[in-house]
């Protein structure tokens, strides 16, 4: 299993750069940031900054949508930090969250996902593209022929069916080993339907990790369940309430969840969390003493989890990465 972590905005300078690198040593394989350029900082120059720190981290947003930036100007940053860092960079695609959201706009189409992933990567691999009203074809005389890996975050079935045509990999925002597992066979089932060899397909797990008591740790992870909300009212939505397989919390968790505000999105000072149960943090997170960690990431990778990416936004951040690079990802070598 790989092992990442992913850094807000809000990160200062100097301890990003010690972070990276501790992570780096102790044997993290990627660093993703969050790509919400109102709720936080813009995240590519620390990533650039980051880089220079590092020799072996992966980069990326996590993730990115086709709605912020002019597709030609993405894809120009994407090629430009995988050439910076000689070839260290992923990106992780969505149809626009917090990004979108926080300005009354709606996220994108899953169509036009998939056509920016499309242009995108042609664009950083040296292709000539044309898109939209652009009425030109446009080609980087500069590429170096880089295939861009691409990560799709996706929960209802058409999105799921995207991810395994046009993705390299499956992001989801939730370690619930079932739900992973559910969400991923059906993107690795359409791949393999659209003809694709799905045998090196990854599948992330992103949140959470925390150590201490169930008690400590629930406190201090809260804030997530509420973050990722949206993402699972798509599943309910898509799927229906009546499932054996959907578990009563999570319809539960949903209509508590009405009236969320995007401004305190992915914040731990969140005080919108009181519909958020101790059931709930308990499967959306890691948590526990490092065995109980263990425990729940070999579950995690038998659902298929292929990366556990740890969301850095709970404070201890410097312990948990220490304590991994101890007792966690030594177990999974």
């Amino acid at each position: 299993m790989e092992f990442g972590i992913t850094f807000k905005g809000f990160v200062e300078p100097d301890r990003a750069r010690v972070l990276v690198k501790q992570a780096e040593d102790v044997g993290f394989s990627h660093c993703w940031f969050y790509d919400s350029h109102i709720l936080w900082r813009e995240s590519y120059p620390a990533m650039a900054m980051c880089m220079e720190h590092t020799e072996t981290l992966r980069f990326g947003p996590c993730v990115t949508n086709p709605n912020t930036r002019d597709w030609s100007a993405a894809a120009s940053l994407f090629g430009s930090l995988a050439l910076q860092s000689d070839n260290r960079f992923d990106i992780g695609v969505g149809r626009g969250d917090s990004a979108v959201r926080v300005m009354g706009r709606r996220p994108a189409s899953l169509a036009r996902m998939e056509e920016f992933i499309h242009v995108v990567r042609a664009l950083v691999r040296g292709e000539e593209v044309r898109y939209g009203s652009v009425p030109h074809p446009m080609k980087f005389p500069w590429a170096t022929g880089y295939e861009l890996p691409v990560w799709v975050a996706a929960y209802g079935p058409k999105a799921l069916d995207s991810a395994g045509r046009v993705g390299d990999g499956l992001v989801l925002q939730i370690a619930e080993p079932s739900i992973c597992r559910w969400l991923a066979d059906q993107a690795i089932a359409a791949g393999r339907s659209a003809g694709r060899d799905m045998s090196g397909y990854r599948v992330m797990s992103a949140a959470p990790a925390y150590f201490g008591s169930r008690e400590t740790c629930r406190e201090a992870t809260r804030w997530f369940p509420a973050m990722v909300g949206n993402h699972v009212a798509d599943i309910v939505e898509r799927y229906g309430a009546d499932r054996e397989d959907i578990p009563p919390s999570l319809t539960a968790y949903i209509e508590g969840r009405r009236g969320y505000d995007y401004l305190k999105h992915g914040q731990s000072d969140n005080a919108f969390l009181d519909f958020i149960t101790d059931d709930i943090i308990d499967g959306f997170s890691v948590l526990g003493e490092p065995a109980e960690h263990v425990a729940k990431l070999e579950q995690l990778q038998a659902a298929g989890v292929t990366q556990f990416n740890i969301y850095l936004d709970n404070g201890d951040e410097e312990e948990i990465i220490a304590e991994y690079g101890r007792s966690i990802i030594p177990a999974f070598r």
